[in-house]
């Protein structure tokens, strides 16, 4: 019965004059726009991406495992991707971003390398790691937020006792959409060390900046560690006042020298959500990654609900309606392509 019916379609679709047409003009390599017109200009995102959450505490044995089967230096990178269900094969949480968890034991070094796609590192788990950016290291602490931008060697390294992870956050597929990617390896592991740590954030990090210093909104920043203790000092001092409505008390890492994102295609956030608060619902059309850092709450991605524990990750697709229920003082970071659709003139946010 089934295939009568087939039959009978692709019977009928042959004797269709529009579809022997269709058949014709794809020999030249052209489709009619009208077939697909809706798809291509909808009258709101509807993003593939699906509202996703990873429980770190359910992930950390596999991680691990990852460690006993392949060494840093033989993967490069010894990374996990976290992978959007609704995207799958493409190694992006959304469209636009990539997510991965990192693990480096004691004594690796992952090797230095560079590439034009730029990276933020947010450290989850464990104590004795260090990233070098262009010469000058720094330590990796829980909670740190720390990027690698695009071309600038880079390398990471274990010096302590445990190991480490950390979530790592890229625009690869950015990148690969503008078939702009470009990748070279360092002459070395480990690069020299030319600058002592926290060079870079004396200079450009402390409301001050070297005399003879001037800066484009669309370079990245210098600073390329923010600190999770400065963060959750700035979270502390205004959870005093009246949180809003829709976000809570919300901060975006800035470019100090510039007041521009730290990187020009992802933008990076720190919120705190008091106990017992709960959020309107509220969307944009940034796709973002969410990292629960402290705390516990109950989130609402659409018609989607779970319950948030520290270390969970989670990402809310384009245009998807967010609600947070915090049950005790909950600390989130979280980063998005809310610069590049800001560039282009695309963000757009609805506060429901």
């Amino acid at each position: 019965m089934h295939d009568t019916a087939s039959m009978a379609e692709a019977s009928a679709k042959a004797t269709n004059p529009r579809q022997q047409y269709y058949d014709r003009i794809a020999k030249d390599h052209m489709t009619p726009l009208w077939e697909v017109l809706g798809a291509l200009v909808p009258k709101q995102p509807n993003s593939p991406a699906q509202p996703t959450l990873w429980r770190y505490a359910n992930l950390r044995e596999q991680v691990m495992e990852a460690g006993r089967l392949i060494t840093a230096e033989q993967a490069e990178r010894r990374v996990l991707i976290l992978e959007n269900p609704g995207l799958p094969g493409q190694s992006a949480i959304t469209q636009s971003l990539y997510a991965g968890l990192q693990l480096i034991l004691p004594g690796e070094v992952a090797p230095a390398h560079r590439h034009t796609q730029s990276a933020l590192r947010l450290v989850m788990d464990g104590e004795g790691a260090y990233t070098a950016v262009d010469g000058e290291r720094t330590t990796m602490r829980r909670g740190d937020f720390i990027i690698t931008p695009s071309w600038t060697f880079h390398d990471h390294g274990n010096l302590g006792d445990q190991p480490v992870v950390w979530l790592d956050g890229l625009d690869i597929p950015t990148v690969r959409f503008y078939d702009a990617g470009f990748a070279e390896h360092g002459k070395s592991a480990s690069q020299d060390t030319v600058r002592p740590e926290g060079d870079a954030l004396a200079r450009y990090g402390n409301n001050m900046l070297p005399v003879d210093f001037y800066q484009q909104p669309s370079e990245p920043t210098r600073v390329f560690v923010y600190p999770f203790a400065r963060t959750m000092a700035s979270l502390d001092t205004i959870a005093s006042g009246t949180p809003d409505a829709h976000l809570g008390h919300k901060l975006r890492f800035v470019n100090p020298a510039t007041g521009a994102s730290p990187m020009p295609t992802i933008g990076a956030f720190a919120q705190r959500l008091p106990a017992g608060f709960e959020t309107r619902p509220y969307r944009c059309t940034d796709g973002t990654v969410y990292v629960c850092l402290e705390g516990e709450a109950t989130v609402a991605v659409g018609d989607t609900e779970w319950q948030l524990q520290r270390d969970d990750i989670f990402v809310v697709p384009s245009w998807q309606p967010l609600k947070f229920l915090a049950k005790r003082d909950t600390t989130l970071f979280s980063y998005s392509d809310r610069p590049a659709l800001q560039s282009l003139g695309l963000w757009r946010e609805a506060r429901l």
